[in-house]
């Protein structure tokens, strides 16, 4: 019996050293760990946000000269640089398929860790598909689609109903709107979207 005893206290003395050593973050933590990295992103870079309704009592434009970013239902916060062409019916439709010059800035990581920007040779390229209930985006080409897979950031989607082709637009996109990576660490990226083209 005093052996079993002594074998008892053993367990719970290694199963509380286990949980000590565990550092694993709940999901709960890791969303925390993304506002406060959002939100000292947002301090950091003397961003302005605006509500929604703010942004559409403006015709849908954010004042670059206050470094406004609209916060969107969506989590999204979006920055419209340049609304893109003159022509107001030339906007990104279905089926179309769209080029794009962009930064990826890591806010965990707190630098650069995708861009074509220069790399006059690649491009990154999808495909926008329209239904009755969704939208979607397929990369064809290009570093996204290297590293992350085909799927665009639902977050790079969200723009597409307030430009023209060959808009430039800023973007902090919460890990649920991201890429494959951001959705499975929790990460939260930002970007530069220099150009949304439309390859015609």
């Amino acid at each position: 019996m005093k052996k079993f005893s002594l074998f008892l206290l053993l367990l719970m003395v290694m199963g509380s050293v286990f949980l000590a050593c565990d550092k694993t973050k709940t999901y709960a933590e890791k969303l925390e760990d993304e506002e406060k990295a959002i939100d000292a992103y947002i301090k950091d870079n003397n961003i302005t946000v605006i509500s929604q309704s703010e942004f559409y009592a403006n015709d849908s434009v954010t004042d670059i000269a206050q470094n406004e970013y609209v916060h969107l239902a969506s989590g999204v916060y979006m920055q419209i640089v340049n609304k893109g062409s003159a022509d107001r019916n030339d906007t990104i439709k279905a089926n179309d398929i769209i080029l794009v010059r962009f930064m990826e800035y890591g806010l965990m990581e707190g630098d650069t860790t995708l861009s074509n920007l220069n790399s006059p040779e690649t491009v990154d390229e999808f495909k926008y598909t329209v239904t009755s209930s969704s939208i979607a985006g397929i990369f064809q080409a290009g570093y996204m689609y290297s590293y992350y897979g085909s799927s665009v950031p639902a977050g790079w989607l969200v723009p597409l109903a307030y430009i023209r082709n060959n808009a430039h637009v800023r973007l902090i996109i919460p890990s649920k709107m991201g890429h494959s990576t951001a959705i499975q660490y929790v990460y939260p990226y930002a970007y530069d979207i220099r150009k949304y083209q439309i390859y015609k």
